[in-house]
């Protein structure tokens, strides 16, 4: 196999497009009981890491905001309700399981935002729409990270921002504990709630091969991102990275 058509599924080193036929498997798999594992992997705090980004997204009435492989919907609902009528935004995800959750899910709390089954790597939006680009639990399922950063980048105004919401590398000495939990005790949690424990091995392994906290933000510098930062939440667990368009 050719090295430059490979990439990392988990730990595993498969095809390009084996890679997104396998990610897509792992969300159709565990679209349904999503939120459910969400809440009983990180005890609810996947709550306050989503409520910090929004906070520092710098979005408020009449903002346009785009939430990229926005899944379930809480980031996108949470952003309807502060842009208001006056705002727009816009829901995407690839996998359409994981979409039509998200978008019923938000019918039923009364919000109809548009929504996008697209690729990350090839947003259907004009260049300079939005002021606001978020992706939460996402990047590291992307075949080509560096080509949906720069996409994301694309479709922001000047001035606009992008604010990456992902796992990341944790305090080093909680780094035994914290493997321990990611290994044994996740995937056997995926078993019972979702029957599917491969799945939640492959997030496991899935953290460990994404780009840690300074690997990211150089990704984001190199296409082309501006004051670029990031901020460690729970030991480094997650981190939030922000960045702009000038």
């Amino acid at each position: 196999m050719n090295d430059k058509n490979t990439t990392h599924f988990g730990f595993e080193k498969v095809a390009e497009a084996e890679k997104a036929r396998r990610v897509a498997d792992v969300f159709d798999s565990v679209a349904q009981r999503y939120d459910l594992m969400n809440d009983v992997m990180s005890g609810g705090m996947h709550r306050l890491w989503k409520a910090f980004t929004i906070a520092k997204s710098g979005v408020r009435q009449g903002s346009r905001v785009l939430d990229v492989a926005g899944g379930t919907g809480d980031l996108s609902l949470a952003f309807a309700r502060r842009v208001g009528r006056s705002g727009e935004v816009w829901l995407t995800d690839i996998n359409n399981a994981m979409l039509t959750n998200g978008r019923d899910r938000l019918c039923d709390k009364g919000f109809l935002i548009p929504v996008a089954q697209c690729d990350a790597e090839k947003l259907p939006f004009p260049d300079e729409y939005f002021d606001c680009v978020t992706v939460a639990f996402g990047l590291r399922n992307m075949t080509h990270k560096d080509a949906a950063l720069a996409e994301m980048r694309r479709v922001l105004r000047p001035g606009g921002r992008l604010l990456v919401l992902e796992f990341s590398q944790v305090w080093k000495p909680l780094a035994p504990v914290y493997d321990f939990y990611s290994f044994k005790i996740i995937p056997r949690i995926g078993q019972i709630i979702t029957q599917d424990e491969a799945s939640y091995r492959y997030l496991a392994e899935s953290i460990r091969v994404h780009p840690d906290q300074e690997g990211l933000k150089s990704l984001m510098e190199q296409a082309g991102l501006e004051k670029v930062e990031y901020f460690n939440l729970t030991l480094g667990v997650v981190a939030l990275h922000r960045g702009f368009k000038f």
